[in-house]
């Protein structure tokens, strides 16, 4: 059925004159029996529930439901509703205003969010509370576009009369539902309202074409929310502390299962038992299956808000001096200076340093580019778990300063929203007797930063919420990929905290700067990932090789381990070709030309910093394929929200408008 077809059918009302539905309502409310020949059976059916719920049918205006801070704070819960709404009222806004028409979002329960369009309707709007706030539900204020379309679940239409309060008489609306993605429930309404003399039969199919719209921006916002879960899901996964893992979307369904789980039947889409997907993600920890530990959920956040959760089966508990049982994070095969793969002179130099520092439980400040390793250099330095304690690792730019905090410090019950009621270690506990690994400690909110100072001076903390001191004997790893001491200088990053992480240093090279490791990381991942993927070992002929050694790798070696990974899985030649290669890595194979005539281009000067440097590779990976953000995120070996951030916080916005037009 076209949009057409179904503005039809959702216009039964129109039958009737003005006069004639004013004398039906006159009638009815008088007691009499109408039948469907005097007017449609939906609008009848209205009437009937309008009355039914004890709506006042003399009432000059709706019901204010909340203002102020309340209000505020419902537009708070209605965040993402408001905000895929947002391009749309935008757009129409001036349209509507021309035509004397307002458009209104509600929230699932009929009270106004946003109100947008022609200045004097609007203020109109206020005499009947048409406004936001106001409470449009069909049990409030009877028939009207809005709660007819919450009561029906679909499209309506109503015209002056045919509302079923006096005071409301002198409007018109046309209101479809937005449905949730996935779950198809419905979280609210959109609404086109004005005067009877703006009356037009497009107006529903607007309304139901706007509402298309926003679920639209919703089911791209869900499926990127998805995807950086599963992304959260793989990279956890990849350690050894767990048995089993799930991974749960903000709305309470499985969309990841791994390893051995204590409860059998759970099908991936279907919401996890018991759980209230209508509340906060924080709060399910209180109701998981049996089998499942309440202290080993954890919410999973991006750009401020929580987009799902993962809950933790551990493989076996640690020794009896950890508060929690929760094994390290160690890898014995991983957790060795014979893992890092390469033989040039900048990685020997780097690994050499490295052995020295292994022996001496000093804080070391990792530093390098995305990409080059720095976790598995910090894996080395910690060595084997039975000898050096657990190996606990934290990524301090993935998530709140309030979940950071309890993640870090710990928390007793009751400490905040969404604290679990037993209460929870922190991850300094966790790695009592060990090391703890913060990655991105560049990223570490400026109010958490003297609190983990004092921690490593003191050696003690306290749990969120707790005045009981806990001792902690803890070797800090603290791996960036900025220049902390430009950070420093911006008064972005404490003085003395740098001074206490940085006791010693390791610059970790990129991969630019490693000569021939290319070629033997090649065949390291060549050989690695098609044992695990099951597939026949490729090989890689000189020119191609020729080409690989070429590229600037501005993702380092995950890019590298990406780009062999995805010529494994996609060709079926047992030569990859110089045709299977991304243009960008082509393109920087210099061919062979006459450079007399052209004056020599000075060399780029090198960056003066981490952070400058990876602002360069950042701005090359882009440029070099025109402006797709998608692809240079796959070629630098990060998460397409991670370059979107980046791009944001360099200012590259002009960069990626400039390489997308070029």
């Amino acid at each position: 059925m076209s949009p057409q077809d179904r503005t039809q059918a959702w216009l039964p009302f129109q039958a009737l004159s003005v006069d004639d539905v004013m004398k039906a309502w006159e009638r009815f409310l008088a007691g009499e029996v109408l039948v469907t020949s005097v007017i449609s059976t939906a609008l009848l059916n209205s009437w009937q529930r309008s009355l039914k719920s004890g709506v006042d049918p003399v009432s000059r205006a709706a019901p204010l439901a909340v203002r102020g801070d309340r209000l505020q704070r419902l537009r708070e819960r209605n965040h993402e509703l408001l905000e895929a709404a947002r391009g749309l009222f935008d757009s129409v806004s001036q349209v509507l205003s021309e035509s004397g028409s307002i458009m209104l979002l509600t929230d699932a329960d009929g009270i106004v969010l946003e109100a947008a369009g022609n200045l004097g309707t609007l203020e109109a709007g206020q005499e009947i509370r048409l406004v936001e706030g106001g409470n449009w539900h069909e049990d409030a204020v009877g028939t009207n576009g809005i709660g007819t379309a919450l009561a029906t679940a679909a499209p309506a239409y109503v015209h002056a009369a045919e509302h079923f309060c006096e005071g409301i008489k002198s409007w018109s609306c046309a209101a479809a539902p937005i449905r949730a993605p996935v779950s198809n429930k419905i979280i609210g309404v959109v609404d086109i309202s004005g005067p009877p003399n703006t009356f037009l039969v497009n107006n529903l199919t607007l309304a139901m074409t706007a509402a298309q719209q926003i679920e639209r921006v919703l089911a791209e916002g869900a499926m990127r929310d998805r995807l950086q879960l599963l992304e959260v899901c793989l990279k956890r996964v990849s350690a050894s502390d767990a048995a089993g893992m799930i991974a749960l979307d903000r709305f309470g369904r499985l969309v990841h299962a791994a390893g051995q789980l204590p409860t059998r039947g759970i099908r991936i889409g279907e919401p996890l038992p018991g759980l209230d997907a209508s509340g906060e993600v924080e709060a399910w920890a209180e109701r998981l299956p049996a089998g499942f530990r309440a202290d080993l959920f954890q919410p999973v956040v991006a750009d401020g808000k929580a987009i799902g959760a993962l809950v933790i089966v551990p493989q076996r508990p640690v020794r009896s001096s950890s508060p929690m049982e929760m094994k390290s994070e160690a890898d014995s095969q991983r957790n060795s200076f014979a893992y890092l793969a390469g033989r040039s002179p900048a990685l020997q130099a780097a690994m050499d340093r490295a052995r020295q520092l292994a022996a001496r439980r000093v804080t070391v400040l990792i530093e390098g580019e995305t990409g080059t390793g720095k976790e598995l250099f910090a894996r080395a330095l910690h060595g084997r778990e039975s000898e050096n304690g657990p190996f606990i690792t934290f990524n301090c730019g993935a998530a709140t300063k309030e979940l950071i905090a309890g993640e870090l410090f710990g928390h007793v019950r009751g400490a905040y929203t969404g604290a679990t009621s037993e209460g929870r270690a922190g991850r300094f506990e966790l790695a009592h007797g060990g090391t703890l690994c913060l990655d991105e400690i560049g990223e570490l909110p400026a109010e958490l930063q003297p609190v983990l100072l004092r921690v490593l001076e003191e050696g003690v903390l306290y749990r969120l919420g707790d005045t009981r001191p806990r001792r902690v004997d803890v070797r800090l790893l603290a791996m960036t990929h900025r220049d902390l001491r430009a950070e420093v200088e911006a008064g972005r990053f404490r003085r003395d905290l740098y001074h206490r992480i940085a006791v010693t240093r390791l610059k970790i090279p990129p991969l630019r700067e490693r000569g021939n490791d290319v070629d033997l990381l090649i065949e390291h991942f060549s050989q690695q990932l098609a044992e695990r993927h099951g597939v026949p070992k490729r090989h890689f002929p000189p020119d191609v090789l020729d080409a690989l050694r070429a590229y600037a790798w501005p993702g380092n070696v995950r890019e590298l381990r990406n780009v062999v990974e995805s010529l494994l899985l996609v060709g079926d030649a047992v030569n990859v070709s110089c045709e299977e290669l991304d243009e960008e890595i082509v393109a920087e194979r210099a061919p062979s030309r006459p450079v007399a005539t052209a004056p020599a281009t000075p060399a780029a000067p090198e960056p003066a910093s981490l952070e400058a440097a990876e602002r360069l590779t950042i701005t090359r990976a882009i440029q070099s394929v025109q402006g797709n953000l998608a692809q240079a995120a796959r070629h630098l070996g990060i998460s397409r929200s991670t370059l979107y951030r980046k791009v944001e916080r360099y200012g590259l916005e002009s960069i990626v408008r400039h390489a997308d037009e070029a």
